[in-house]
C-alpha cells in the first residue's frame, strides 16, 4: 500500500471514530471523551492535509521546482503538529473549566466501550502506518501515525478516569485527567514541530544510513582513488550525498566517468532511491569554493 493509500484510509477512519466519541460524550457528558472526540477531529484535519502534501510531493520537477517538491511532506508534518498544539489547549481550558464545577456522569458503560472500540481502530492503523513510514521514509506519514497513536493513549487514559469516576465517584478525576492528556499530546505537538523545523533545514541522513555510504566509499578507495567533502540530505522521501572522487590525473574521462558510473550504482544498491551527485577532480586538486573557503577562514 502506498503513502496516498494510508493517509486516504487514516481518513475514513478519523470519521468513523468522531461519530463514535461524540456519540460517547454525548451519553456521558464526560469532559474527557468530549477531549478525546476534538482530538480525533484534529486527526481528521491533520490526514487530509497530509494527503495534500504528499500528493503535491510527488509531483515532477519543474521549471520553479527543479529539485521537486519532496520537502512539501515537512509542511504536513508541522501543520498537523500545530493542530495538535490548539486541540491540548482546547482540551486543557475545557478540563479546568469542568475541574472548578464538577458534573456527575451518566451511562459510563455506554461511553467506555464506543471509546474503547475507536482505540482498537486507532490502534491498529496508526502500527501499520508507522511501520509503512518507515519503508517508505515518510515524515508525513510517520507524523499522521504518532498522531493517532497519541489519540490511542489518549483513549487510554479518558478510559481509566472513567473507571475512577465509577469505583470511587470522584467527578474531579474525569477534567484531572483530560488535563493530563492534553500535557501529553502537547509534547507529542513539540516533537513533530521541532522534526518538520529540521527537516526544512536540509538535515543530514541518519548514522545508518551514513555508515552504508561510507562502506561502499572505502571499498573503492585504494592509494590512488580518495573520496573527501562527504555531504548528505533528506527532502522528504528522498536521501542524497554528494562528494567529490579524486582520481589520477592521467586517466582519460571516459575512465574516470566509467568508475563514477560503478560507484553510483553500488550506492543505490547499498540505499535505493539515492541521489549521489559525485564531482570528479585530479589526485591532491581542490575545487576553487573549498580554496577561497580556506582564505576566508585563515586569519590575518
Amino acid at each position: 500500500m502506498q503513502v496516498q493509500q494510508y493517509l486516504k484510509l487514516s481518513v475514513l477512519v478519523a470519521v468513523l471514530t468522531i461519530a463514535l466519541k461524540t456519540a460517547a460524550w454525548w451519553w456521558t457528558g464526560s469532559v474527557g471523551l468530549l477531549s478525546d472526540a476534538l482530538e480525533s477531529g484534529v486527526n481528521l484535519a491533520g490526514a487530509l492535509f497530509g494527503l495534500a502534501m504528499v500528493t503535491i510531493a510527488r509531483r515532477p520537477p519543474d521549471e520553479d521546482h527543479p529539485f521537486g517538491h519532496h520537502k512539501a511532506e515537512y509542511f504536513s508534518s508541522a501543520f498537523e503538529g500545530a493542530l495538535i498544539l490548539i486541540a491540548a489547549l482546547g482540551i486543557a481550558w475545557a478540563a479546568i473549566d469542568r475541574l472548578r464545577a464538577p458534573q456527575p456522569l451518566e451511562q459510563l458503560g455506554v461511553g467506555m466501550v464506543l471509546s474503547l472500540v475507536s482505540t482498537a481502530i486507532n490502534g491498529a492503523l496508526a502500527w501499520k502506518m508507522l511501520r509503512a513510514a518507515r519503508v517508505h521514509r515518510s515524515i508525513a506519514l510517520e507524523a499522521d501515525a504518532r498522531h493517532l497513536f497519541t489519540d490511542v493513549w489518549t483513549s487510554v487514559g479518558v478510559v481509566a478516569g472513567l473507571i475512577g469516576v465509577m469505583v470511587t465517584g470522584w467527578t474531579w478525576l474525569d477534567p484531572l485527567l483530560a488535563i493530563l492528556v492534553a500535557l501529553n499530546i502537547l509534547r507529542e505537538a513539540v516533537h513533530l514541530m521541532w522534526r518538520s523545523t529540521a527537516g526544512l533545514m536540509d538535515m543530514a541522513l541518519d548514522p545508518e544510513d551514513q555508515r552504508a555510504i561510507s562502506s561502499v566509499l572505502q571499498g573503492f578507495e585504494s592509494p590512488e582513488l580518495r573520496f573527501d567533502h562527504v555531504a548528505t540530505r533528506v527532502a522528504g522521501q528522498r536521501r542524497y550525498v554528494d562528494f567529490h572522487l579524486h582520481v589520477p590525473a592521467r586517466w582519460t574521462l571516459g575512465e574516470a566517468a566509467k568508475l563514477r558510473g560503478e560507484v553510483e550504482q553500488a550506492l543505490m544498491r547499498a540505499l535505493p532511491g539515492i541521489r549521489a551527485s559525485i564531482q570528479l577532480l585530479p589526485v591532491n586538486v581542490e575545487t576553487r569554493f573549498e580554496q577561497q573557503a580556506a582564505k576566508e577562514g585563515t586569519p590575518e
